[in-house]
């Protein structure tokens, strides 16, 4: 592979023993690379600083890929910021619904490089209902996740017949919940943007047999993308507040 310039170094010592960071080696045609666990500081810096969004999400396990002893890329999954998500995917349990909420790569890691290291790292967890969204809005659909095998759960307010509206702060780094709370004003809304619906994911990770048991738990429905393709966004309408 053709050198990659450095981002991020990571210590040496991550690199000495991928056992004794919970991480998996590899060494094959694709990448000379190492994955290991992050903490959640170091990955919480790479993606406020890298990711499109530039926002901090909830991290509970969080993973870098290093290629030569440089961090160049991250997936981060947490629990989701909704307490309702969560009942919806697991009605029985709750808290076995995780978020994959930040995913990064170097841009010039080679082609499919996101669907290799997520693979990876969804073994690292421990059994878990583990959902994601792919947001339109952005371009994204969600063709990783169908490399994946991630089943497919169709779009948020599928069934709603009135548009809804997002407040779109005045800061980028803040979420739009922060935007609506604190209302017009320099701290608060720019303008408010009808709300694209973003399409819906979900896989279980564990042993065959977790799961085969958390499959069967999960609440949301597996549909066929070809079938039941999700609605192209609809051309952006800004409205000021």
């Amino acid at each position: 592979m053709t050198a990659v310039a450095p981002r991020y170094s990571c210590q040496p010592s991550l690199l000495d023993s991928a056992e004794s960071n919970g991480g998996e080696e590899v060494n094959d045609n694709m990448l000379p690379a190492m994955i290991s666990v992050l903490d959640s500081k170091t990955a919480a810096r790479l993606v406020v600083a890298e990711h499109y969004l530039h926002r901090r999400p909830p991290i509970s396990h969080a993973f870098g890929i290093h290629i030569r002893g440089h961090l160049l890329g991250v997936v981060t999954y947490g629990t989701p910021a909704s307490r309702h998500l969560q009942m919806g995917a697991c009605p029985s349990d709750p808290s076995k619904v995780i978020e994959l909420n930040r995913l990064w790569l170097d841009d010039e890691l080679p082609h499919n490089s996101e669907s290799w290291f997520v693979s990876r790292t969804l073994k690292m967890l421990p059994p878990r209902i583990v959902v994601s969204y792919a947001d339109p809005l952005w371009g994204h659909y969600g063709y990783i996740y169908r490399a994946l095998n991630f089943r497919y759960a169709g779009w948020t307010d599928m069934d709603r017949k009135t548009p809804r509206y997002d407040y779109i702060p005045l800061d980028p780094t803040k979420h739009t919940r922060e935007a609506f709370r604190d209302g017009p004003g320099l701290s608060g809304v720019a303008f408010r943007r009808r709300r694209v619906a973003k399409v819906k994911y979900w896989t279980t990770t564990g042993t065959p047999t977790d799961r085969k048991v958390l499959a069967k738990l999960c609440g949301w429905p597996s549909y066929d993308w070809h079938e039941m393709p999700p609605p192209a966004p609809a051309q952006a309408e800004e409205v000021t507040a």
